[in-house]
């Protein structure tokens, strides 16, 4: 795969090292030739120039590229080079660095990004993720304001565990990619039993996640209920023990 890198700071210099490890083919474009020898990346091509010009793009060859991944410390610049990227070049996947959290909302398809990671928010998220069992967290934003990558740990007490992926009624537009068990990556079937530990990870529209978070709450049996529950419920007239239908 061949990727363009606008920006050789200290993302961008990271990005490319770890597309490299995975034999990718990388071009880096920055405006400072010091750079290219300060980098210590090796395989890496560069091209010294301003990207947010079209003559730059070109010497680039956009038009051959599979992603083009905007990575300066400039949210500006990151969004002019997306767009001509996007409609001047045709390029499939554009990637653009969100700095400033105020300006989020404008990294979506009109402005050519496909993908806007938020650095602050996705430190936020990994920080969420590493102390929040039992609550959803948002890892990333797809194409902002329409969908996102979540994720969920079960807690050991959580309702779906011992529920078949099949038995929990997921939100219509949320759906479950991977499962995190042990370390291993589970691509999720109908048959997969839920435990306590698990990290479920959702591809879900924004506008869902909600549901999403009501439907794995403590309080929610998603529709289910255990035996216990039901037993506790036919010897209370009341029918409710602070369950949600």
């Amino acid at each position: 795969m061949k990727v363009v890198i606008v920006g050789a700071g200290s993302v961008g210099s990271s990005i490319a090292r770890e597309l490299l490890a995975h034999k990718h083919e990388i071009l880096l474009i920055d405006l400072k030739p010091e750079v290219i020898g300060r980098s210590g990346l090796r395989g890496a091509h560069w091209l010294v120039g301003d990207a947010c010009e079209l003559t730059t793009l070109k010497d680039a060859h956009l038009e051959d590229t599979d992603v083009v991944v905007s990575a300066t410390g400039d949210d500006k610049v990151n969004l002019v080079v997306s767009l001509l990227a996007k409609t001047e070049f045709g390029v499939g996947r554009t990637v653009g660095r969100v700095n400033n959290p105020k300006n989020d909302w404008m990294f979506d398809d009109s402005w050519g990004v496909d993908v806007a990671v938020n650095t602050p928010q996705l430190m936020t998220a990994l920080v969420e993720e590493a102390v929040e069992i039992g609550d959803l967290v948002r890892l990333l934003t797809l194409q902002t304001g329409v969908s996102s990558l979540v994720e969920f740990t079960v807690p050991h007490d959580s309702h779906v565990i011992g529920l078949t992926v099949g038995d929990v009624e997921w939100p219509e537009d949320s759906t479950l990619v991977a499962i995190l068990r042990d370390q291993a990556p589970i691509t999720p079937s109908r048959d997969d039993v839920l435990d306590g530990g698990d990290e479920l990870f959702f591809v879900t529209t924004i506008a869902a996640e909600d549901q999403l978070r009501a439907l794995l709450a403590p309080d929610s049996l998603g529709g289910e209920q255990d035996p216990a529950s039901s037993e506790q419920q036919e010897n209370h007239s009341a029918g409710n023990d602070g369950f949600d239908g």
